[in-house]
């Protein structure tokens, strides 16, 4: 499944996909790799996320390789969080939302939840802006050099490398059809 999104997204990068869905797709996961997972908050957003016209190969991709990452800091979370749910001007807001059925669920009153919401609220644009000018600077400036150069025939040739180019076909197939 792995070597389906990063297909999917080697697909996505060198093809006319438009760069925003591709860094539409890395930023969501971005943000979801911040949030802990199993809440009603995390599925709701994958949900949403999903039905829009991202780049899902990009999605998957980040939330699996930056999901460790974020355990890492999830001190940092944590502080984030308990300092805007003790917000006194707040407490009416929290207390009214923790009231309203199923809402508790997306256990936003849990201080790494609120501090992963936050951080992923803030740093979605500006990760967004950074990766689709990664993605064009690419295309405009490597992509070609990259695929004729003797090092990425060699590599092309790699068993792995062939197990990731036959899924990239299946995936393109699907997406053609």
């Amino acid at each position: 499944m792995f070597i389906k999104w990063i297909a999917a997204l080697i697909i996505a990068i060198n093809a006319n996909t438009r760069a925003g869905e591709i860094a539409a797709g890395a930023a969501c996961g971005f943000l979801l790799a911040l949030l802990p997972a199993g809440n009603l908050l995390w599925i709701t957003l994958f949900l949403i996320f999903f039905f829009t016209k991202i780049n899902l190969g990009a999605e998957f991709l980040f939330i699996a390789l930056l999901k460790l990452p974020v355990f890492l800091i999830a001190g940092l979370m944590h502080g984030i969080g308990y300092f805007a749910l003790t917000q006194p001007v707040l407490q009416g807001i929290f207390t009214d939302l923790y009231n309203i059925p199923l809402i508790p669920y997306t256990r936003f009153n849990n201080t790494v939840v609120m501090g992963g919401l936050i951080t992923g609220i803030v740093l979605w644009l500006p990760f967004f802006f950074l990766l689709r000018l990664l993605v064009l600077l690419y295309r405009k400036n490597l992509r070609d050099k990259i695929a004729g150069s003797r090092l990425a025939v060699r590599f092309r040739r790699l068993p792995l490398v062939v197990s990731i180019a036959r899924a990239a076909q299946k995936i393109s197939g699907i997406y053609a059809g």
